[in-house]
Parts: structure tokens; C-alpha cells; sequence
């Protein structure tokens, strides 16, 4: 990897950085608002199959690739690659990825910027009144001005800058050693004050009633694009973790542990919304304005709901740090292969790119907010660079990148490489094998390519 080899200390700190860049905003604020928009109990349902069948198996794979390589997504993929007789054009599969995680940093890091703003305004000012028309006034003064949110947009990529230069170990390990135990608090409270709040019978229908009229090819589409989005694979993310982990470590258990918690931590973050949202007679499915302009409405109702407010925006801020630290270590990874500078330097350079990159997204909230790119075409007649940059990252590069690392681990390397690195039996290669040849390929062009066609 890097010239000074940094590596996790050992399986904990592996695990407790694996869970944090999987656990972000995709798990706490997008979850609640694609559940809610996409029918509730139908959509977790395909979200659980999309991680079961495409994104588990994906991350298998580039634990795989990221240990045997022993370098950044690009070089892991064409090392591994020359090992075994494959053609150099996969490595373009790692450059996908860092391209992938850049332009999602840097919408990220605008989204995260709200969580500090939010959590900010929330103990200085209150909750602003208790009505629609307000809570929206305060979501619209504040996405009115380009200045403030590129401001908070300064702070979170400095915040997370910080952290990454300060190496693997000694940063983003010792970082999650704080960051994930504080996650799981502030969520267990504010579930348990949520539903001590009522509307939990009515979250148990509306996440686990099964309905047959919301399985649509829509809600597949934006289940596996969540479920990309959520977990990180497509990326070069694991592959990069991978690469810092000793053979001690079994890969096959930080994967399940990983995805199993994050799995976890979304379905809380449904209890710490939904009943909130129920017990206030509210729109489940008002998109990213839940968090921003529905919840501090029932907050504003409640007992302590000031301080649960704020808390609420501070566990979005430390879910959403976690998952930005792992993404600008993609960058910045790739980076020290290449160039002689210190990580420092590295880190600052590249947290730079990334907030010149999202001032396209901040303006899209403002100055650029009527302006729509692709007017032309049907499907996005309305969607301003920010909603574009979404839609392309989390249902075609992310899936595409996954595509190609399936097509990779699947039929350009030996299935040694699996067995050997994930501890597999020869059932579980197997399995692995087909399912990373057939299974994975064929379910991410279904959903990714059945729009065009439908």
C-alpha cells in the first residue's frame, strides 16, 4: 500500500471501519425516505435479497481482490489481474471506482454539511415553530443560501480530510473506535424515546406487511441502488480496506458482521422515524424532506424534542463522517501509489477536489436550481446536476462497477484466489463462483437496464 505499509491493528478495528463506511447517510436518512417512498414492507424486502444475492457476494469479491493485490483498487485489480492471465484493461474497473466515490464525496459531503447545520441551528435557535409552513421556511431560507451551505460543506470535508491524513491506524481505526459506539447510542436512544413517542404498531405494518401490488421493477431498481449506495461495493471501498488487513483476519465474517450491522442500523433508523412520522399523522413518503422539514415538525410536538432534535442531526452528522472518511480513502489511496507527497498532503488536495467538485451540488439547491441539464430527455425533464449526479451514481456506476468486478472475480481469476483468501470450502466457492458469474451479472442488468425498456 502506502510507503509506511499502515494497517489495521487487527479484526476489531477492521470490522468497526468496514461497519462505518457502510453505515452512513444511505442507512440512516435515505433508508426511511426509499422505504417510505417505495411502499414500505415490499421494498425492504428486495433490499434484503438485493444484499443477500448481489452486494454480499460483491463484497466477498473485493475482499478477495483487495488482500491478494495488496494496493489501492487499481492497483489490487491489475496486479491480481497479471498474476493470473488476465488482460491490464480490468484495472479500469479500479478507476471506475475512484471515479465513483469521488463524484459521490462530493454530493456527500454538501448532505452532510446540512447534518452540521441542522444540528447547530437546532441548539442555537430552537425548532423554529411546530407547523408545516414554518419547518419548510427554515428548510428554504437555509438551501437559499449558496454561501452558508458551502460553508458546512467546508466544515465536513476538512472534518473528514482530517481524520484520513492521519493514516489508517492512527486515524480512521482510532476515529471508528469513537465514532461507531457513539452511533450506536444516539440510535438506541432515540428509537427508544421514538417509541415511547407511539406509532410503532403502525411502523411494524408499513416495514414488514408484505404487499404484492409494490413489487415493481421501480422499487427493484431503487432497492439494489440503495443497497450499492448503503454498503459501499463498486467502488474499489473494500478492495481498498482489504488491502490493509493481515491474514489473520477472516474476511467472510467482517463481511457478514459488516452488512449484518448495517442492516440492522437501517431497520433502527425506521423505528427512530416511522413512529415519529406515524404518531403525528405525517407523510412517510415526503422523500429527503422527511429528515429536513417532517421530523423537526413532530419533534417540535414533543417532550425534549429540542435536544432529541439535535440529536437526531448530530447521529446523522457521525453516521454520515464514517462513511465519508472510507471514500476519500478510495481517492486518497490511489493517490499514494502514484505520487511522492505525504499523506497530509494527499488528503488535503484531494478533500479540495471534492469540495470544488460539490459546489455543482450546492447551487443546484439555489442559483442553479432552475437549471436542468437534461430537460430534453422525458425521464429527466426536472432533475437538477444534483439529482443527475445521484441518479447516475447510485443506479448505473455503482451497478456497473459491480458488474465488472462480478464479471472479474468470476471468470478472469481462478477460484483459488476466492478459496484461499476467504477461507471457502469447495461448496462455498462454488456457490460463490455462480453466483458471481450468473446470479450477480444478471441481477444488476435487470434492474439497471429494465427502465430504459419499460
Amino acid at each position: 500500500m502506502a510507503k509506511d505499509h499502515d494497517s489495521w491493528s487487527g479484526r476489531t478495528g477492521f470490522i468497526l471501519a468496514t461497519v462505518g463506511s457502510a453505515v452512513g447517510i444511505g442507512s440512516i436518512w435515505k433508508f426511511p425516505y426509499e422505504v417510505g417512498s417505495n411502499g414500505g414492507s415490499a421494498f425492504v424486502l428486495l433490499y434484503l435479497l438485493g444484499l443477500i444475492f448481489i452486494v454480499i457476494p460483491l463484497m466477498l469479491a473485493e475482499f478477495a481482490i483487495g488482500r491478494h493485490g495488496s494496493g489501492d483498487a487499481v492497483t489490487s485489480i491489475a496486479r491480481v489481474a497479471a498474476r493470473h492471465g488476465a488482460g491490464r484493461h480490468w484495472a479500469l474497473a479500479g478507476w471506475l471506482g475512484v471515479v465513483t466515490g469521488f463524484l459521490i464525496l462530493s454530493f456527500y459531503s454538501v448532505i452532510g454539511g446540512w447534518t452540521i447545520a441542522y444540528a447547530v441551528d437546532t441548539l442555537l435557535h430552537g425548532l423554529q415553530g411546530g407547523d408545516v409552513e414554518a419547518s419548510r421556511a427554515r428548510y428554504q431560507a437555509f438551501l437559499a443560501s449558496p454561501w452558508k451551505i458551502t460553508g458546512y460543506h467546508a466544515a465536513f470535508m476538512i472534518a473528514t480530510a482530517t481524520i484520513v491524513a492521519r493514516g489508517i491506524s492512527g486515524g480512521i481505526e482510532k476515529s471508528m473506535t469513537v465514532l461507531m459506539p457513539a452511533l450506536g447510542a444516539l440510535l438506541l436512544a432515540l428509537a427508544a424515546y421514538a417509541a415511547l413517542e407511539g406509532g410503532t404498531a403502525a411502523t411494524m405494518d408499513f416495514l414488514f406487511r408484505i404487499d404484492a401490488q409494490k413489487f415493481t421493477i421501480d422499487a427493484a431498481l431503487q432497492a439494489l441502488g440503495l443497497g450499492f449506495f448503503s454498503i459501499g461495493v463498486g467502488m474499489g471501498l473494500m478492495i481498498t480496506y482489504a488491502a490493509y488487513s493481515g491474514r489473520e483476519i477472516d474476511l467472510l465474517s467482517v463481511a457478514l458482521i459488516s452488512v449484518g450491522a448495517d442492516t440492522v442500523i437501517s431497520l433502527l433508523a425506521g423505528f427512530t422515524v416511522f413512529p415519529i412520522v406515524f404518531a403525528n399523522g405525517l407523510d412517510p413518503a415526503s422523500g429527503p424532506g422527511l429528515v429536513f422539514v417532517t421530523l423537526p415538525i413532530a419533534f417540535a410536538h414533543m417532550p425534549f424534542g429540542t435536544p432529541a432534535a439535535a440529536a437526531f442531526f448530530a447521529l446523522l452528522f457521525v453516521a454520515a463522517l464514517a462513511s465519508a472518511i472510507s471514500m476519500l480513502e478510495v481517492v486518497v489511496a490511489m493517490l499514494s501509489q502514484r505520487v511522492g507527497w505525504t499523506r497530509p498532503g494527499i488528503a488535503a488536495i484531494a478533500a479540495a477536489a471534492c469540495f470544488l467538485a460539490g459546489i455543482g451540488t450546492v447551487l443546484s439547491f439555489n442559483l442553479l436550481a432552475d437549471w436542468h441539464p437534461l430537460a430534453g430527455i422525458a425521464a429527466f425533464r426536472s432533475a437538477t446536476l444534483f439529482d443527475l449526479l445521484d441518479h447516475a451514481t447510485s443506479n448505473l456506476l455503482l451497478p456497473l462497477g459491480g458488474l465488472v468486478i462480478s464479471l472479474f472475480s468470476g471468470w478472469a481469476i481462478p477460484e483459488g484466489v476466492m478459496r484461499d483468501e476467504l477461507r471457502l470450502s469447495p461448496a462455498g466457492v462454488l456457490a460463490l463462483r455462480i453466483t458471481l458469474r450468473y446470479i450477480v451479472p444478471a441481477g444488476i442488468l435487470v434492474t439497471t437496464l429494465s427502465p430504459i425498456f419499460i
